[in-house]
């Protein structure tokens, strides 16, 4: 029995041994694949408050918006929004959301600037991001988000000056030699749109000339419709608004009288259903990009305010969106015109006027 015993005994170590050395190879096998899609955690909180164009306005409230999303998509970050019915609304949704928690803030529009500045030092811990908003000593907390409009609306102008010009592209086309700029509100963005688009269309066509109407806001598209029948009734052919809600109205009037339409801030032939048939191109805004990158540098803590940036498009923050349904019909000299014109704004050759008294 002892000499049994024995041997059950050695079997035993045996087995042991061998499951041991088993084990301590394990680690020379390829490592699970722990990559699960999911997005990086954080617990920061990121949010918006809109101008009185609110979401849906198919513009840069809209494209704020998308930025968030992509930082919710990409980064892990809470997101909200408030909306703004007047202007009176700015400062209780400011308040509302620094109370509860969020750690970036976003204020929409050129109009929010004065509560931006005022609420800013209020909540040293909150970073606030204004788009549209110039701070003259912005806190270490504040950072305006700016865009070169202009650029952005040269290259528009480019398309429109030859557009009108080439009745061949669309039997809308007619002998006038007139295009026309639809205004929201008269502020420096919306006057940066309207010069540069002015500037564009006389580069390539000195004779256009250019009807400018201002609706006096960015939420009344009965407004829009009115200004751009006015100007499609004076020969306009080519309608180009920069009006956030109000430009939507802007679409209907070249729908219905027979006019080519250029779009504003987001490529407007994705975001506005049923516009194809007359949206030419539009003049892109990248507010999104803005606005992911600040909540990006705020997850990552490297953040740094107290200043202002502005993004053209040397920073791509600007630029011209695809002809779409108008690809084929669009002339080469016309693609050729608008990327020479490009090219000149990045190397400096063209500097594009931003007021109406450099024009």
């Amino acid at each position: 029995m002892d000499a049994k015993f024995r041997k059950v005994l050695a079997l035993l170590l045996v087995f042991a041994l061998v499951t041991v050395f088993a084990v301590g190879c394990g680690g020379e096998e390829e490592p699970a694949d722990d990559d699960t899609g999911e997005v990086p955690a954080t617990d920061v909180k990121a949010a918006m408050v809109t101008d009185v164009g609110g979401l849906g306005d198919k513009s840069f409230n809209d494209m704020s918006w998308e930025g968030l999303k992509r930082a919710e998509q990409e980064l892990g970050v809470e997101i909200r929004a408030l909306e703004s019915n007047e202007i009176a609304d700015y400062e209780p949704n400011i308040d509302q959301l620094a109370n509860a928690g969020y750690d970036a803030i976003f204020t929409v529009g050129f109009l929010m600037t004065d509560t931006t500045n005022a609420k800013a030092p209020e909540y040293p811990d909150v970073v606030f991001g204004g788009i549209d908003q110039f701070f003259e000593e912005p806190v270490e907390n504040q950072v305006g988000l700016l865009f070169k409009e202009n650029e952005a609306a040269y290259l528009a102008g480019v398309v429109a000056g030859l557009a009108t010009l080439d009745s061949d592209l669309d039997d809308r086309i007619n002998d006038k030699n007139v295009i026309g700029f639809i205004g929201g509100m008269d502020i420096p963005p919306v006057e940066k749109f309207e010069v540069g688009f002015i500037a564009g269309a006389k580069s390539v066509n000195p004779d256009v000339d250019v009807i400018s109407l201002y609706a006096g806001s960015f939420d009344d598209t009965s407004k829009g419709k009115e200004l751009a029948l006015s100007v499609i009734d004076q020969g306009a052919d080519v309608v180009f608004a920069a009006a956030g809600l109000t430009g939507l109205g802007s679409i209907t009037a070249c729908q219905e009288r027979g006019a080519l339409f250029i779009g504003v801030d987001a490529d407007q032939y994705e975001t506005v259903e049923g516009s194809g048939d007359v949206m030419l191109t539009s003049a892109i805004k990248r507010v999104d990009v803005a606005v992911f990158e600040t909540i990006k540098a705020v997850v990552e803590g490297t953040f740094v305010g107290g200043e202002n940036r502005e993004f053209g498009l040397s920073e791509d923050g600007v630029g011209l969106a695809p002809f779409h349904d108008f690809e084929d019909v669009v002339s080469q000299a016309i693609k050729d015109a608008v990327e020479e014109a490009r090219q000149a704004v990045l190397d400096g050759s063209v500097t594009v006027p931003a007021l109406r008294t450099e024009l």
